[in-house]
């Protein structure tokens, strides 16, 4: 009787966990999960010379296994993912934990800002690449079927891309029941498939020794420097371990990597290798060349789905990335739609998903296959986890304290590989590299150019303008008209008069009873604590500056906010109180600011840019907007 209770506790711990760990499967491992189906066969392909001899199958074994033992095994799942910001993860999250490590506006604090964004930046590359050489890998199957199925294999890679995002409207909430089952269905398999090689050819379990990679590159030198090119899809996939993190907490993704999804993926690479060691013609598609042949084609649907699965993981993760920078100020606010009722973290932006399509199809147009899709993959990745690895050090020296022996021995085993499977990609620059690293550069531009352009702005109205606590004082020597009702002016900083009121006192030379100066603030946390969302100051008078603070990963619902939160003062009437909003008319001058080029790209954002109104849930019937005139 004594051990009842513990054993029940024990039982419903095991209850909770084990859906967030299928659940897990599901959605995180996606990504890696679907890396099988190209990376050996990638390895050996033409452009690396590699025949698909003993020595060679052997040595890049070896470089698989230790590239996923030392970059997810070690940094992401046993390290990095220690790095919680208040239970989210993520390039984002960890470059907000850092930065609240080091003096506020420090130099260091600003280049790992600069550093953070461009890593996020590069993630939307691969959110282009991963759906199209996921998909196209997974369709290129008919191959195996039928070699003249070969001209099918584009056609019905759009068609299917097309349908996964047309499709992602609907949101996650219902396919997503039906993830995990589908992928540790597809673990399965991999592991099935690639056991039943491994027991016929055990001989293949002597890459799990680091002497076969050592010697791969003693014999090749610079040839097996640029296969790293290869080995380093096997890893792909990795960060999203991380990033993943808040959705379904860290030691769910520990359990389901540790003991599923890695030993699946294992032996499936082996059962690869042991399948070309003793038969070297299978090496042009070692993945299929498991399959028996009654099973060819319903593993290729299972490929398929699977590798929508992997895409579809990625894209919602593209849009949660984009709704975090929206939110923290660094891309314009766009149309948000929520897909789920219960879970506030699953949106759809219909203008980054028509982004994504385009972009995706036109990779698929163009490359035509995964090999040549391969070799556009992995700078963008690479260069994400080399960044994660930089903040890691700074976070672990500021924050975590860690010696310095233990803080120089995993930095420099990090940044040595980080460093060589980025160079490894980065050579193949002209021959499709060129196009996430192009995609990277072109979102960081537009994400600075936005955070830019708007404290432009916000320096243009604040110069231009009284301080709150100024007005408060002269205001009263020749008071105006008051009128009953509650007036909240919204503005960037409610340390300066916001224009709206200015021109609402100029033109109808009234105020409100009550006058409430309001700013919206987000935090580099994900979630605001109840104690932190509240600043509230009684200026007198009849004025107020009220600050209301978000998490990066909240909706600014403004007016469910004034009813819920505990705000001082007299309660918020919804019917007794009028919004107002300055609508700014920018204007660019090439003498002033930002580049003009940069000028005109802030513009086209700005005006395609839903109001912070509507972003911020003010309803329209009780809003005035004026406007006033900017350039920058």
């Amino acid at each position: 009787m004594a051990d009842s209770r513990p054993m029940s506790e024990h039982s419903h711990g095991h209850a909770r966990t084990l859906p967030l760990v299928i659940g897990a499967i599901g959605v995180v491992f996606g990504d890696i999960g679907t890396s099988p189906l190209y990376t050996i066969k990638e390895a050996f392909g033409p452009k690396y010379g590699l025949l698909p001899d003993p020595t060679n199958v052997l040595g890049i074994l070896s470089l698989v296994f230790w590239a996923m033992m030392i970059v997810v095994t070690l940094k992401y799942v046993t390290i990095i993912m220690r790095a919680d910001n208040r239970g989210e993860g993520g390039i984002l999250a960890l470059m907000a934990l850092v930065q609240r490590s080091l003096p506020i506006a420090s130099p260091l604090a600003y280049g790992l800002g600069i550093l953070g964004i461009f890593g996020t930046a590069l993630f939307f590359g691969d959110g282009v690449i991963t759906p199209a050489i996921s998909v196209l890998s997974a369709v290129e199957g008919l191959k195996e079927v039928a070699p003249a199925l070969d001209r099918y294999v584009v056609p019905v890679t759009l068609v299917v891309l097309l349908l996964l995002f047309t499709f992602q409207r609907r949101g996650t909430e219902h396919v997503g029941k039906i993830f995990g089952p589908v992928m540790v269905l597809w673990f399965l398999m991999l592991a099935l498939l690639g056991l039943a090689q491994i027991i016929k050819h055990p001989d293949v379990l002597y890459a799990l020794n680091p002497w076969y990679g050592l010697n791969f590159f003693i014999r090749h030198g610079v040839h097996a420097w640029l296969a790293l090119g290869a080995v380093v899809l096997a890893v792909t996939g990795g960060e999203a371990l991380y990033a993943d993190m808040g959705h379904f907490g860290r030691q769910p993704i520990k359990i389901a990597w540790m003991t599923f999804a890695m030993p699946a993926l294992v032996l499936n690479y082996f059962g690869q290798g042991a399948l070309v060691l003793h038969n070297p013609s299978t090496v042009h598609n070692p993945f299929f060349s498991l399959v028996p042949e009654p099973l060819l084609i319903p593993m290729i649907l299972l490929a398929t789905l699977a590798a929508v699965i992997a895409s579809q993981a990625v894209i919602s993760g593209a849009f949660s990335l984009a709704r975090m920078a929206m939110q923290l100020g660094y891309l314009p606010r766009l149309q948000l739609i929520h897909t789920s009722a219960s879970t506030i973290g699953q949106v759809y932006l219909p203008w980054i998903n028509r982004i994504l399509l385009i972009l995706v199809m036109l990779l698929v147009v163009t490359f035509r296959s995964s090999s040549n899709l391969a070799s556009a993959y992995g700078v963008s990745v690479t260069a994400s986890m080399l960044i994660d690895t930089i903040l890691l050090i700074t976070l672990a020296s500021q924050k975590w304290r860690l010696s310095g022996w233990i803080i120089a021995a995993f930095g420099t085993l990090f940044l040595t590989v980080d460093s060589a499977l980025l160079s490894a990609n980065a050579i193949k620059f002209f021959e499709g590299a060129w196009f996430p690293v192009a995609l990277g550069i072109i979102a960081f531009t537009v994400m600075r150019t936005w955070r830019h352009g708007r404290d432009l702005i916000r320096q243009h109205v604040n110069r231009d303008s009284l301080r709150i606590e100024h007005f408060v004082q002269s205001v009263m020597t020749d008071p105006p008209v008051r009128v009953s009702g509650t007036a909240i002016f919204m503005t960037p900083s409610n340390d300066y008069m916001p224009p709206a009121l200015l021109h609402n006192l100029k033109h109808n030379k009234v105020l409100h009873e009550r006058n409430v100066f309001l700013s919206i603030e987000t935090l580099g946390v994900p979630r605001a604590e109840d104690l932190e969302r509240v600043a509230y100051t009684d200026l007198g008078q009849g004025f107020a500056r009220l600050t209301l603070r978000f998490g990066y990963m909240e909706t600014p619902n403004v007016p469910m906010a004034l009813k819920k939160w505990a705000i001082p003062g007299p309660p918020f009437d919804p019917m007794d109180t009028t919004f107002f909003a300055s609508r700014e008319t920018i204007t660019a001058r090439a003498d002033e600011g930002m580049a003009l080029w940069r000028d005109k790209l802030f513009l086209i954002m700005s005006r395609n840019a839903t109001p912070a109104t509507e972003f911020f849930g003010i309803p329209g019937n009780r809003l005035v907007e004026l406007g006033t005139q900017v350039s920058i």
